[in-house]
């Protein structure tokens, strides 16, 4: 017997994340994850991620890292975000 309302079990699982409001932590969780694989070598100079209203909150012990992480932040957001598949993040402040 074949059933003709089968679904995929990704969409399942997508929308039971959807409806539990479990997508957003999850996806938030993906993005710090991803962000040593982004940043390479440099991330050993980062600490103290975190994410509050889409907003990444980065603590750094370089300066001149800081720096050229201000100048690139856009693509920075913009390759987190890919990473994820969702957006995620619209700004990152580095302190």
């Amino acid at each position: 017997m074949r059933r003709n309302d089968a679904e995929q079990i990704g969409k399942l699982i997508q929308q039971f994340l959807r409806q539990e409001s479990l997508e957003s932590p999850l996806n938030e969780q993906r993005l710090l994850d991803a962000w040593p694989k982004i940043l390479g070598p440099a991330a050993a100079y980062t600490n103290n991620l975190y994410i509050r209203n889409q907003t990444l909150y980065v603590h750094l012990t370089s300066a001149a890292l800081r720096q050229e992480l201000l100048m690139g932040r856009e693509m920075l957001i913009r390759a987190l975000n890919e990473k994820v598949g969702a957006t995620v993040i619209t700004n990152i402040i580095f302190r």
